[in-house]
């Protein structure tokens, strides 16, 4: 029985997630895809610069996949790679002030409020302890 409900629990987030994912996709500004702004909001959430091996672990893909992000990202102006300057091979990766814009949520708030207003405040953050327990868990088990 717990099995079931773990499932159905994993099964609501992923439908979340492709939903999320749609209605991003279809307001975000600049002609970002949802994993081009992750990487964004990751760099304005955690600061600081990463190496793109770093960022493709963080971000649970694949180098080529990162590396393929990262490219247009960079044409966008977005970001900026530069070589490691303790060992030329390698690179790291740093967010611009445009790309700090280009993170900014505006475009998705109506439809943030809507959410809100729909849900509830409170629905809301009583949610998030388990969300935040059920990321933690996956994290901390991820291979």
């Amino acid at each position: 029985m717990t099995d079931a409900v773990a499932f159905r629990v994993m099964n609501e987030i992923g439908i979340i997630d492709q939903l999320e994912r749609n209605l991003f996709e279809r307001v975000l500004p600049h002609d970002l895809t949802v994993p081009q702004f992750i990487v964004l909001d990751h760099f304005v959430r955690l600061g600081g610069d990463r190496s793109p091996h770093e960022l493709a672990r963080a971000l649970q893909v694949t180098k080529p996949t990162m590396t393929s992000t990262l490219q247009r990202l960079e044409s966008k102006g977005f970001i900026k790679v530069m070589p490691y300057p303790k060992d030329g091979r390698g690179k790291r990766v740093s967010i611009t002030g445009a790309g700090k814009r280009a993170r900014e949520v505006a475009a998705l708030a109506p439809q943030l409020e809507s959410l809100t207003n729909a849900i509830g405040v409170g629905a809301l953050e009583a949610a998030m302890p388990f969300l935040t327990n059920v990321r933690t868990y996956l994290d901390e088990h991820r291979e």
